[in-house]
């Protein structure tokens, strides 16, 4: 019998091309967003304001990286930088009211597609599909978190 890792790496592979080639943009189409502004909206959405530096480590990638994709974000007018009340010396990227639309709308527009996707799947499907794929995310955070992923070989 085959090792079931083998397939589990392949389809997540394939979820990842697929997921990337779903063109992300609000249900009207005013802004084009890209996955890396999707995901930074997403995240402040989530999770409240955001220091850049969680932001970074959030999608682990390097600060300078992250500073890139937020000054895109900023510069569409879909998140501001204010000050961090607990911090002076620190800023916080928030979401404008636009920014908030934007998600709302682009979420939408991603489960809509979603449904349409799945429509022949029964909702026991989704609900079992839905729990593993949080368990192997809840998972995947407590790795990094605890920095137990081994170099490769």
């Amino acid at each position: 019998m085959s090792n079931p890792n083998n397939e589990i790496e392949q389809q997540l592979f394939t979820l990842l091309r697929r997921t990337f080639a779903i063109h992300v943009s609000t249900a009207s189409g005013e802004y084009e967003l890209e996955r890396s502004a999707y995901g930074i909206l997403c995240l402040i959405d989530d999770n409240g304001p955001q220091r850049l530096g969680q932001i970074a480590q959030a999608f682990n990638l390097d600060p300078s990286t992250i500073t890139r994709q937020v000054q895109a974000v900023v510069k569409l007018g879909l998140a501001d930088k204010v000050g961090d009340p607990s911090d002076r010396r620190a800023t916080l990227l928030s979401l404008t009211a636009e920014g908030r639309d934007a998600v709302v709308r682009a979420r939408a527009h991603r489960r809509k597609m979603l449904d349409l996707i799945m429509s022949d799947w029964s909702l026991e499907e989704r609900e079992t599909f839905a729990r593993a794929l949080r368990r192997f995310n809840n998972t995947v955070s407590e790795w990094i978190e605890n920095d137990e992923i081994p170099p490769p070989d």
